[in-house]
């Protein structure tokens, strides 16, 4: 009996063991990766162990780790002044995976390749109003746009770690878009009409494709890309229907059940211009890209194929007096859902992005007189409004960012994949 205890004992200290041993791995794959990503120049194995208190050995056994998973790379040494040989420093790998960030919105379909350092390597993009097409026949277009990005990375010999999907609309559990008005989608189960397509097919049980609100991912994007900016802003995203991103402390905000920043709804004019959403007087219905087009005395049908936003920016950089007009009236109303927002929750930064960062040189004047009249602070504490670093790719970019980004995050999901 005792013997059997023993025994017992043993194997489950084993256990515990490998346990600890696995957490272990885990974690110092994970402080390596995100020390290599974060550096401003490369890093090496020295350095590294240096800065996170590791000991040589761990860190050289964990690079080599990172490196046979394509994940991490070895940079050419810098020239050395002094005695001895010049230690190599380490990036991360361009060649190993990527992300897919697609999406689909009001009027055209977009799919982004994005690999481990951030590169954009592929983004394609279909104009098309989808607004008489059925839930099945925009995403089948879109899974087709998807192979297409598929194939040109595979060309590049990267391999896909997963997608992201943009919808302009509410979105729930399990990629269930509740709600997109613009779209005339109400409870569209995204995985299920993808069923047989690789992108809904699960790796090791997990679903390779994430669906969000665009405005989200669009914000995500901006977080990340770049020099390091604020921690904490709005990122606004203009198109035939308008949304926002809420980024607090360096998170994303998404409210109690996930549908939080549907600023295009938020009323401007409680008794004005009816909406799709069934409200009255909501932001997009003034601030959107329908509503500018009108204002300015273009119909949005009359319109080749090239974006709105150019069309109008080409007009007011030729001084034209309509379409100044609806976007300073633009302008005005989007001051005044920005100014609510910027009360509510302290933000010093708002970011205008989509088809507003093409027209942010005459939206802004009038959002900062707006802002500065009715935020409380504004006199003492300005804020600052500023074109988004992405444009109008920020959400495909943002989605195929969040899919690298995880990797960055939780590198061992990653090699038990290649390992």
């Amino acid at each position: 009996m005792a013997a059997m205890w023993q025994c017992q004992e043993v194997t489950s200290a084993s256990t515990a063991g490998a346990v600890r041993q696995g957490s272990l791995r885990e974690l110092n794959l994970a402080v390596v990766l995100r020390r290599i990503a974060a550096a401003d120049r490369p890093p090496s194995r020295a350095g590294i162990a240096a800065d996170t208190g590791l000991t040589r050995a761990t860190v050289s056994a964990v690079v080599d780790d990172l490196i046979a998973g394509r994940l991490v790379a070895e940079a050419e040494p810098e020239p050395r002044t002094g005695a001895g040989r010049p230690a190599r420093g380490l990036v991360l790998a361009s060649d190993g995976p990527a992300g897919l960030g697609l999406e689909v919105n009001v009027d055209y379909l977009a799919a982004c390749v994005v690999d481990l350092t951030g590169a954009v390597r592929h983004h394609l993009v279909r104009r098309a109003d989808l607004r008489p097409a059925s839930p099945a026949d925009a995403l089948a277009r879109l899974a087709a746009l998807a192979a297409e990005a598929r194939a040109a990375a595979v060309r590049d010999g990267l391999t896909l770690a997963g997608a992201a999907l943009a919808v302009p609309g509410l979105v729930g559990d399990g990629g269930l878009v509740r709600l997109a008005p613009n779209l005339g989608w109400r409870d569209v189960d995204v995985p299920a009409l993808l069923a047989g397509h690789p992108l809904a097919e699960p790796v090791d049980g997990i679903p390779p494709l994430v669906v969000d609100n665009e405005a989200n991912l669009a914000a995500l994007g901006e977080l990340y890309a770049g020099p390091a900016g604020p921690r904490s802003f709005l990122h606004v995203t203009g198109e035939i229907g308008i949304g926002a991103g809420i980024v607090l402390d360096g998170a994303l905000y998404r409210g109690a059940r996930g549908w939080s920043g549907e600023i295009g709804h938020f009323p401007v004019q409680p008794q004005g211009r009816p909406c799709r959403c069934g409200g009255q007087g909501c932001l997009e219905r003034y601030a959107g890209q329908e509503a500018i087009l009108a204002a300015a005395g273009l119909p949005g049908a009359e319109l080749p194929a090239d974006t709105a936003a150019t069309r109008l920016a080409d007009l007011a950089e030729a001084g034209d007096p309509a379409t100044l007009a609806a976007l300073t009236d633009a302008g005005t109303a989007l001051g005044v859902a920005v100014a609510g927002v910027v009360n509510l929750l302290d933000l010093d930064t708002v970011v205008l992005g989509g088809g507003y960062a093409r027209l942010a040189p005459w939206l802004r004047p009038t959002v900062e007189a707006e802002v500065s009249r009715r935020v409380l602070t504004a006199a003492w504490a300005p804020v600052t409004v500023r074109p988004a670093v992405l444009g109008a790719q920020s959400a495909a970019v943002g989605g195929a960012g969040s899919v690298v980004r995880r990797i960055v995050d939780r590198p061992v999901g990653w090699l038990a994949r290649t390992t």
